[in-house]
C-alpha cells in the first residue's frame, strides 16, 4: 500500500511539474503582435497574396507557376505548416521576407515584390502576419525555381543592391484619403507590380508608372490605369474605379478577366478586393485620378 501511494505521489508530482512548465511557457511566450481580423483586410487589399495560392486553393499553400522572361518561379507555401510552410518562422523572419527579401536561405528572387512591400506600415504587416497564422496549415513542399540566371542567389542579391534601395516603413499607415490611396496602391495592393512595364533587368520602369504593358505577369496584357483620356482611365470617375475593384464590372458593363478578375474575387477561395472595405477602394480610386497621365497604348485597349 505504501509502495502504491508512493507511485501515485510520484505521478502526481510529475503531472504538477508538467502543468507548471506548460504554464510558464504560456506566460513567457510573446503574444502575437498583430490583429488577425485587420490582417484579413490587409490580405484582401493585397489581392489575396495571389501568387501564393493556386486557383483551386488551398489558400496560401503555394505551387502556382509564375512565368517570367528569366524562367519559372513557384509561389511558396505561406500557411503555418511547421515543416513546409512558415509555421516555424518567427514574426520578425516573416516580416523580413515580406519587406526586405531576406528569407531563410538567402535573398529572395525579385519575383517576390518585397521592394514594394518595404513601405508597408509596421501595424499592417504585423496584422498580415497574424492573419497568415490563422490559415489552415497545408503540408506542401515548395518547388524550386527553374531559371536561366547563372548563380541565381548571387544574382538576386546583386539585383536588390542595384534596384531595391530600401526605405523606412511608417509605424502607422496614413489615414487621409489621398495619402492613404497612394500608400495602398504603392505598398499594399502594389498596383505597379502588374501595371508598370519592366526594364530588361526586371525592374519597374518608373517613367511608365502604371501605364500598362503587353508583357505583364504570365505574358498577359495589363491596361494603362493612369488618367490619360485616350489610353488610360481618364474618362472614368472615381465611382467607376471603385465599382470595378469591388465587382469587376467596367463602365461599359463588361467585366474583367484573368489576373485582375482573380485578385478581385480572391485567389483559391481567399479574400480579394471584393471583400475590402469600400472606403479603402475609394482612397485607391482617388489616388489613381491624381497620378500623371501617360499616353501609352497597349494591345487590347
Amino acid at each position: 500500500m505504501c509502495l502504491s501511494f508512493a507511485r501515485s505521489l510520484r505521478i502526481s508530482l510529475c503531472d504538477l511539474c508538467v502543468l507548471c512548465v506548460s504554464a510558464l511557457i504560456f506566460l513567457v511566450a510573446p503574444a502575437a503582435a498583430g490583429d488577425a481580423q485587420r490582417g484579413r483586410v490587409v490580405f484582401a487589399l493585397a489581392g489575396g497574396c495571389g501568387c501564393h495560392s493556386g486557383k483551386d486553393g488551398p489558400v496560401g499553400a503555394g505551387g502556382e507557376e509564375i512565368k517570367t522572361p528569366f524562367g519559372s518561379f513557384y509561389g511558396s507555401n505561406i500557411t503555418p505548416d511547421p515543416d513546409t510552410g512558415i509555421g516555424g518562422w518567427s514574426d520578425d523572419e516573416i516580416i523580413a521576407a515580406i519587406r526586405t527579401g531576406d528569407a531563410r536561405g538567402g535573398v529572395e528572387a525579385p519575383v517576390m515584390p518585397y521592394y514594394l512591400y518595404v513601405g508597408m506600415a509596421d501595424r499592417d504587416v504585423e496584422d498580415l502576419v497574424a492573419y497568415l497564422r490563422t490559415l489552415p496549415p497545408v503540408r506542401r513542399e515548395n518547388r524550386a525555381a527553374e531559371v536561366s540566371v547563372p548563380f541565381p542567389r548571387l544574382a538576386y542579391r546583386a539585383w536588390r543592391l542595384l534596384f531595391a534601395p530600401g526605405g523606412v516603413a511608417p509605424s502607422e499607415a496614413p489615414t487621409d484619403p489621398l495619402p492613404r490611396g497612394r500608400y495602398l496602391a504603392n505598398h499594399v495592393s502594389i498596383c505597379t507590380d502588374c501595371h508598370t512595364p519592366r526594364t530588361r533587368f526586371g525592374a519597374p520602369d518608373t517613367s511608365l508608372y502604371l501605364a500598362g504593358t503587353d508583357s505583364g505577369p504570365g505574358g498577359q496584357t495589363v491596361p494603362n490605369i493612369t488618367p490619360d483620356r485616350d489610353t488610360g482611365l481618364g474618362t472614368w470617375t472615381e465611382k467607376d474605379i471603385v465599382r470595378l475593384l469591388h465587382t469587376g464590372m467596367k463602365p461599359d458593363m463588361d467585366n474583367v478577366q484573368g489576373l485582375m478578375g482573380a485578385v478581385i474575387d480572391g485567389v483559391g477561395g481567399g479574400p480579394g478586393y471584393a471583400e475590402a472595405p469600400e472606403s479603402e477602394l475609394r482612397s485607391i480610386a482617388k489616388y489613381l485620378k491624381t497620378v500623371p497621365p501617360i499616353r501609352h497604348k497597349v494591345s487590347g485597349d
